[in-house]
C-alpha cells in the first residue's frame, strides 16, 4: 500500500483528480469489500461527495483497469468491484446479495481444460452460490 491515494492513484498510472481521489478514499478506506457502482454512488452522495452515477462507472472501470478493483459478474444484472486483487473465491449468498471471499489456499482447483492455442490461463474465478435454509 502506498501512503496516499493520490500516490496509489498516480502509482497507477492515473491523474488523481478530485473526484478520483474522493471515490478510491470511499472505496478503500474500509479494507476489503464487495461493491456495485450504485453502493459507490450512495456512499458518495452521502459523504457529499458531487459525483454522478455515470462518474462512479467510469472511475470503477479506469479503477479496474488499473489494476486496483477486480469486477465480478455474478448477476447478469449486476457487477460486483472487489477491492482485493490478490487470487481468491467468492462465496455469493443469494437473496441478501452478499459477496464473501473465500480464500484460495481453501479450494483446489485441479483437471483444468487445455487453453487454445497460443493461449494462457490468467486466473480462475470461482463463485459458489448459498442461499439460507429454509426453516421449519
Amino acid at each position: 500500500m502506498l501512503p496516499d491515494t493520490e500516490s496509489r492513484l498516480r502509482h497507477s498510472g492515473l491523474r488523481p483528480t478530485r473526484q478520483r481521489i474522493a471515490l478510491a478514499d470511499l472505496l478503500f478506506a474500509k479494507g476489503d469489500r464487495h461493491l456495485t457502482a450504485e453502493e459507490l454512488h450512495e456512499e458518495a452522495t452521502f459523504a457529499g461527495v458531487p459525483v454522478s452515477l455515470a462518474t462512479v462507472y467510469n472511475t470503477l472501470h479506469q479503477f479496474t483497469e488499473a489494476g486496483l478493483l477486480r469486477v465480478l459478474a455474478i448477476e447478469s444484472a449486476k457487477t460486483y468491484f472487489d477491492t482485493n486483487v490478490s487470487d481468491h473465491h467468492h462465496f455469493y449468498v443469494e437473496g441478501d446479495s452478499e459477496v464473501v471471499d473465500i480464500p484460495v489456499s481453501n479450494l483446489e482447483i485441479s483437471n483444468l481444460p487445455e487453453p487454445p492455442e497460443g493461449m494462457e490461463i490468467a486466473h480462475v474465478d470461482v463463485v459458489i452460490r448459498l442461499r439460507r435454509k429454509a426453516t421449519r
